[in-house]
């Protein structure tokens, strides 16, 4: 089977490449997708693969059902693109300006088509269903993951498990990544204005300054992470925006901040967002202002099913050959494939985007980000050999 697999990949790596510039030239931001998703059911319907669009507005949800009954795998691909303006000489270079597909989605797209292709004209060679899933919005608030679930795309029947890949440019194409437990973190978003009473720099006395004030908060919520939370619960809290529209002899009447707290404990997690905010107030307040905190909660942590993610490093190894397969650290990034993760057994593994020869690519979410196309053959090949695998397999 794995030969099989092999040379229908070969087989469709011009098309898949073809796919996946169009897809990259013609980037959508977040629940905007409406394009891109035509595009993804145009394919489809071309293929004659039955699918359902408009779930939570852009998302594209089907099956392909096997030679037999048998159990149900379910596989995800995001589709929306980043507020980025391209830097690239490439034809294939957006032409939306503004927007870019920095993070890799494009790639997931254009992988799954291949893996549904590859799975419709295997279907005689395995037993099950695969259920596939084009997701919009995996970079906003509220995560169209969670959309995608409340409108039922993991019931009628529940799967058995989902699999999700993300473009990882410390690997070369042709190999992956893989944990088990715990991956990666939750992530809420921070946002909190400090009031004060503005006026002249030179004569303080008659101002409550927001900015001593701001800088007395930020330093204090540090003693979240290193005084509150266990060394054994990884943590970070972070702030990345800070707006004091005064000037050299001018006191603003408030100051704006904004940050990130991550976590991998739902239970500490949330006796955190207690405690950030409890202390900010009570800060503001005993310097004479006034803190309004606006906490919005993110995507949870994300959390790699023990069972099913050993069944799909496996799989990768008997695929690629185990000097291809390494074993992932913690990240403190977040991925709403993580509410997935919450309901029904899951793995979220990593593809190797950078060059054959080992050469480094540009991060994800920079303007230069691209990736060695050889991966999209390691892209639709190992997800369709995943779902394969896991519905022959005997329990």
């Amino acid at each position: 089977m794995i030969a099989k697999i092999k040379q229908l990949s070969e087989e469709l790596l011009d098309e898949i490449i073809s796919i996946r510039r169009h897809i990259h030239q013609n980037p959508e931001l977040s629940f905007e997708e409406f394009e891109t998703a035509k595009y993804i059911s145009s394919i489809l319907k071309n293929w004659g693969i039955d699918h359902t669009t408009g779930i939570a507005g852009t998302g594209i949800v089907g099956e392909i059902k096997g030679m037999a009954e048998g159990k149900m795998i379910a596989l995800r691909a995001d589709i929306d693109a980043l507020p980025i303006k391209e830097n690239s000489e490439k034809p294939y270079c957006s032409i939306n300006d503004g927007v870019m597909h920095a993070c890799g989605h494009d790639v997931h797209t254009s992988s799954l088509l291949g893996a549904i292709k590859i799975l419709n004209n295997t279907k005689e060679n395995w037993k099950g269903t695969v259920r596939f899933l084009f997701q919009p919005g995996e970079e906003k608030l509220p995560g169209g993951a969670s959309l995608l679930i409340k409108e039922g795309v993991l019931k009628n029947p529940v799967p058995d498990g989902i699999v999700g890949q993300h473009v990882f440019t410390d690997l070369p194409a042709g190999k992956v990544g893989f944990r088990e437990g715990l991956y990666m973190a939750s992530a809420d978003e921070i946002y909190i204005t400090v009031h004060g009473q503005g006026g002249h720099a030179a004569m303080p006395q008659y101002n409550i300054d927001p900015i001593v004030i701001a800088s007395h908060i930020i330093i204090a919520l540090q003693q979240i992470v290193s005084r509150n939370a266990s060394p054994t619960i990884p943590s970070v809290l972070s702030f990345g925006k800070v707006i004091a529209n005064g000037a050299t002899n001018v006191i603003p009447d408030k100051v704006e901040i904004e940050g990130t707290f991550r976590t991998m404990d739902e239970k500490w997690r949330g006796e955190a967002h207690k405690k950030m905010i409890k202390m900010a107030e009570s800060i503001a307040e005993g310097m004479g202002g006034k803190c309004v905190f606006d906490l919005r909660v993110g995507y949870p942590f994300l959390k790699n099913d023990i069972a099913l993610t050993k069944h799909c490093r496996q799989a990768a190894v008997n695929y690629l050959g185990e000097e291809n397969v390494v074993e992932l650290p913690l990240r403190m990034s977040a991925e709403d494939f993580s509410y997935y993760s919450q309901v029904i057994p899951a793995t979220f593994y990593r593809l190797g985007t950078t060059d054959a020869d080992g050469g480094t690519s540009s991060p994800v979410h920079t303007n230069t980000f691209d990736i060695n196309e050889d991966a999209l053959l390691t892209g639709m090949g190992l997800m369709a050999y995943h779902a394969i695998s896991f519905l022959n397999a005997t329990d």
